[in-house]
């Protein structure tokens, strides 16, 4: 099984308030206490555990092997552009679980992303986290 930081993106507030809550006896246990967690995280805690996803569309060199796997390698310059306006608009990076969508697609899901509260934003951004978690441990 991965550790929580592998499923997380690193040792992000999630993931430290989630191990010290453990051990856990299945990734099932795991990913419940993951998502049991998110409401007990400050604002600030968010926006880390958020902004340490890496963005899709990353320079592949900065990816975590999980990511790139995820992602692909393949460049699309719009991606840059919606990413650098979700950031300004919102304060934390977009995440969206890929599930094997090409970006292509992807690019739709931001721009009528865009167009959401913050509030929203940020619950749906943490929910991929944990659904992006749940799907490395599961493979």
């Amino acid at each position: 099984m991965l550790t929580i930081e592998e499923a997380l993106e690193g040792s992000t507030p999630l993931a430290r308030k989630v191990a010290a809550g453990g051990p856990f006896a299945s990734s099932f246990e795991l990913v419940e206490r993951m998502r049991a967690t998110i409401p007990t995280l400050t604002e600030e805690e968010k926006i880390a555990t958020l902004n340490a996803h890496p963005r899709i569309g990353e320079d592949p060199r900065r990816l975590s092997a999980h990511s790139l796997k995820e992602q692909g390698a393949d460049p699309l310059p719009e991606l840059e552009l919606l990413n650098a306006e979700y950031e300004r608009r919102f304060g934390f990076r977009f995440v969206v679980f890929v599930n094997h969508r090409p970006k292509s697609a992807i690019v739709e899901v931001l721009k009528q992303r865009l167009e959401r509260s913050r509030e929203e934003e940020m619950s749906e951004g943490l929910n991929a986290i944990v659904e992006i978690a749940e799907d490395r441990l599961r493979a």
